[in-house]
């Protein structure tokens, strides 16, 4: 049966400025009545490994886990020693999501660095997750590779945005210990279809980031032209409500279904603030129950 997390997506520059602190938004979230909360590897709180046991203890005095961890490594720096680098820190981030609690930490795979070629980008990448996995194993944790757009700090877009991409990529590294965090939103970002991607990665989901997103002005086929390397989120292609914006809920979880999904979705919304996630919980907490009717909420 799923779980419901929540990720600060609002407030992640705060978090990691250190201009709010994890505590705070412990109790902020208390209110949604998920199950667990998704972290961010760079939020300021973090940084000293030894505020971790009594960061893990205030989320589950709460009655919730932490369940997954969002990591950025960016695997497509040319230069090895500075790869190395990405590479020590994503395990880094991995043993810190083991000592918190969670299951599942997410892993990229780089910037759309446009002097390197396909090929050169795909080696670095899949050497690079092949070089974190005997430490996700030995802990417990599964990587989760996620069809991202760009990295809130990055200055170009993902390397295996465009599903082609980022088939191939998970198709090369076929680990147990490696799968996929399916997110609908990104999907329709880099202009394609969402149940498409589902449909070819469905087997390897085991996590999600659900959000929605709505067209401001113009079409989809406004936002294909427009998204080429792009270094931002095109203005009028906005986070709103989860269950009002452009992704189908009810195709994307009848699909997890039927494949026996049980793992955990995550609320990425509240770009707007705390009300727009308060609804958006609402809305998944409902949609689950109704397809996974054991579902109760916390």
């Amino acid at each position: 049966m799923p779980k419901l997390a929540a990720f600060a997506k609002g407030f992640i520059k705060q978090l990691v400025s250190g201009e709010m602190s994890i505590y705070e938004w412990i109790d902020l979230a208390d209110g949604l009545r998920v199950d667990g909360l998704e972290f961010y590897f760079n939020y300021a709180d973090l940084k000293d490994k030894n505020n971790w046991p009594k960061i893990r203890a205030a989320v589950e005095a709460k009655g919730m886990t932490i369940p997954m961890m969002c990591a950025s490594p960016d695997f497509t720096i040319p230069d090895p020693k500075l790869r190395q680098i990405e590479v020590d820190k994503e395990i880094a981030a991995i043993e810190m999501s083991a000592a918190l609690g969670a299951k599942y930490c997410r892993v990229l795979s780089g910037q759309r660095r446009k002097d390197i070629t396909y090929e050169a980008g795909m080696n670095y990448v899949v050497e690079s997750i092949n070089a974190c996995i005997p430490t996700a194993e030995k802990v417990g944790v599964t990587l989760i590779l996620e069809n991202h757009y760009k990295d809130d700090f990055w200055t170009e877009p993902e390397f295996a945005q465009m599903m082609d991409v980022f088939v191939d990529l998970v198709n090369r590294i076929p680990s147990k210990s490696f799968a996929v965090n399916f997110d609908p939103s990104n999907a329709i970002a880099a202009g394609e279809e969402p149940l498409e991607l589902l449909e070819k990665v469905k087997h390897r989901v085991v996590t999600m980031h659900a959000s929605d997103r709505y067209l401001a002005n113009g079409t989809v086929e406004d936002l294909r032209k427009a998204e080429g390397g792009t270094a931002g989120y095109v203005s009028f292609f906005k986070h709103g409500v989860i269950g009002k914006g452009l992704n189908d809920y009810d195709a994307i979880f009848s699909t997890l279904k039927a494949v026996g999904f049980d793992g955990w979705i995550s609320i990425e919304d509240g770009v707007d603030g705390m009300d727009q996630m308060y609804e958006s919980a609402k809305f998944l907490q409902e949609k689950i129950k109704k397809y996974w009717p054991e579902y109760k909420v916390r």
